[in-house]
């Protein structure tokens, strides 16, 4: 398997652990004290680390430092959607679109040069 695939795969992953640990505590945890939330989002987002960090780790062994970033953006905001939309019950907006597509122009300027640019 290619770095790249490896690596959006396990950003990908990484970003589900990461979306249910910073916004799920909104909905199933909305009742309980601060604090709970805080710690159970800490005990996913552990999960995201010990998926984010191999990732980051394989990645920089062929990306850049930027690319891995605008990588990283771009897979949390395609996690983050239907996150949103299917279970946060949020409705999607135009403007979310227009952002959308500001972010695959973000893609081609920092991956237009090759790897490790």
């Amino acid at each position: 398997m290619s770095v790249l695939s490896q690596t959006v795969i396990l950003l990908v992953l990484s970003n589900v652990f990461m979306t249910f640990a910073w916004y799920g505590h909104l909905k199933n945890l909305s009742t309980a004290p601060w604090i709970v939330a805080a710690l159970v989002s800490w005990g996913i987002a552990l999960f995201e680390y010990l998926l984010q960090v191999p990732a980051n780790r394989i990645g920089y062994t062929q990306l850049s430092l930027p690319q891995l970033k605008i990588l990283q953006e771009v897979i949390t905001l395609a996690v983050f959607v239907p996150f949103s939309i299917l279970y946060m019950k949020q409705g999607l907006k135009l403007d979310f679109l227009w952002a959308g597509l500001c972010l695959v122009g973000a893609v081609y300027f920092t991956f237009r040069s090759g790897w490790n640019a």
